[in-house]
């Protein structure tokens, strides 16, 4: 009788992060873990997710919203800082209905669908939403020095800038010019992108896709080579980098390729 195959696509989210755990200690030659070898197995997954944070975008991490404009006088809009029209979205789903009751920043984004916002990375301002004339413009991220250098940043008008500030529990969009009462009636289209989530419980599995198991495993067992192998470091480290890097290369959509004459400038 021929084989079967399993007919089954889950194995990324029935891989448990126990399974996780034993499958990098392995790598290392270690078995029957328990007890405090699972506990920093698990803290040191959780270091790995935010550095790969620092590694740059992840694609299946950015998320979309709409807001609603307010108009720049509005109480909604924080008045105790410097200028009007900052946005402001909190880093988790957990204390963004406390902290908008108790801060005129309250904004009118959905918690439910906003968490662990960690930058921003495209806005548009959208017109007609949600209709067949609907129109969006991209407007402009500036630095700080620039918008810090507009003159008058109470004027109103249509939003064509933004300038964002990112903080440790939350991170702002400062509108410029503010909305004016036309604008007001409109919305702003905002793509951002999102911490990967905390390892959590042994049973759950990884906020992460299913090309990313090899290396995020990689990644664990070189972070654990630290404690408990420090001998076979540089090879784990050399492992994961080999795996993350095509990892990286595949995550993503495909694009067109452009190619750009280079200058130089030999006496500088």
């Amino acid at each position: 009788m021929a084989n079967t195959t399993s007919s089954s696509y889950a194995f990324d989210q029935d891989f448990s992060i126990d399974e996780i755990i034993v499958d990098a200690y392995e790598r290392l030659g270690l078995q029957g873990t328990a007890g405090h070898q699972l506990k920093t197995a698990r803290r040191s997954l959780n270091i790995l997710f935010q550095e790969w944070g620092n590694r740059g975008i992840h694609f299946w991490e950015v998320g979309n919203t709409n807001i609603n404009l307010i108009v720049g006088s509005s109480t909604n809009v924080d008045a105790t800082d410097e200028g009007m029209g900052i946005y402001t979205f909190y880093r988790n789903s957990v204390d963004s209905a406390a902290a908008a009751a108790a801060s005129p920043q309250a904004t009118t984004v959905p918690v439910a669908n906003i968490y662990g916002i960690t930058d921003i990375l495209n806005v548009t301002y959208r017109q007609n939403y949600n209709t067949t004339s609907q129109s969006d413009t991209g407007l402009t991220k500036v630095a700080r020095d620039a918008y810090a250098g507009t003159a008058n940043k109470a004027s109103l008008g249509t939003p064509s800038q933004f300038w964002v500030q990112r903080f440790i529990d939350k991170v702002t969009i400062t509108l410029y010019p503010l909305p004016n009462s036309t604008a007001a009636s409109n919305y702003i289209n905002v793509y951002y992108v999102k911490r990967i989530q905390d390892v959590g419980a042994y049973t759950n599995a990884t906020d992460t896709p299913y090309r990313f198991i090899p290396c995020m495993i990689s990644g664990l067992a070189y972070y654990l080579s630290m404690k408990f192998a420090p001998q076979r470091t540089q090879e784990m480290k050399l492992l994961y980098e080999d795996e993350l890097a095509r990892a990286l290369s595949e995550d993503g959509s495909a694009a067109s390729t452009y190619i750009t004459p280079k200058t130089y400038y030999p006496n500088i």
